[in-house]
């Protein structure tokens, strides 16, 4: 942890044990300056009472900040200065729960205009802020692209193709056609009689042209 010369710091140390805290419950922190091998005991807590050291380095400076009661064994520093560098040990003893590895504290003390300008909560929650945006940057296009397909596919009208595509018409019929609808009549029904014409379409009486002639049915008179 990093603290800024000349502020309060607070060591916090928490622990878990399987029975509930007594008088029996000690709590003492040790403190290994960096740079060394050795620690020494600086403060203890027992019955409800602080016991603190002649280490001059912590010498009116450190005061209780915890809660046996919520399983908290916190102490705080006064004014800390660059000598305070180095590893705190924190040993809790809950008896008959007294078989604990004591929690360790890597600080530092720096100056102030070296700490972040930033505090972590702050960084979090600008990161989070633009991965929600983002998020929902992502939905709105794909909502849209979403129902510019669906309008494409509802659309029911011909395409360009089907509307200019030439209607076809029904074969004419042939005097043969006509002929034989005349005699394809029910056989119950009384028919009259019928008229027949042959039309000449030749040029002239002396023209070299081919003759054609068709038939033509002039009058059919039925009784029903």
């Amino acid at each position: 942890m990093y603290v800024a010369n000349g502020t309060q710091g607070k060591l916090t140390c928490t622990f878990k044990s399987a029975n509930t805290t007594s008088m029996l419950t000690t709590v003492s922190w040790s403190f290994q300056p960096e740079g060394t091998d050795t620690s020494m005991s600086f403060f203890h807590y027992s019955q409800g009472r602080e016991y603190i050291g002649n280490y001059p380095p912590f010498k009116d400076r450190i005061s209780w900040a915890g809660d046996l009661d919520k399983k908290d064994a916190s102490i705080s520093i006064e004014n800390m200065q660059f000598m305070h560098n180095g590893t705190y040990i924190c040993d809790v003893k809950n008896p008959p729960d007294i078989v604990a590895q004591p929690g360790h504290i890597r600080l530092y003390v720096v100056e102030k205009a070296v700490l972040p300008v930033f505090p972590v909560w702050a960084v979090v929650g600008t990161v989070t802020a633009v991965v929600v945006g983002l998020c929902l940057l992502t939905s709105v296009v794909l909502a849209i692209l979403y129902r510019r397909r669906s309008s494409k596919r509802d659309y029911t009208g011909c395409s360009t193709s089907e509307s200019v595509s030439p209607v076809k018409q029904a074969p004419r019929k042939s005097p043969s056609d006509t002929e034989g609808l005349v005699k394809s009549l029910p056989s119950g029904s009384h028919q009259g009689p019928v008229i027949y014409a042959q039309l000449d379409h030749s040029g002239g009486p002396h023209s070299d042209k081919v003759n054609k002639s068709e038939s033509v049915v002039y009058a059919d008179i039925r009784k029903n």
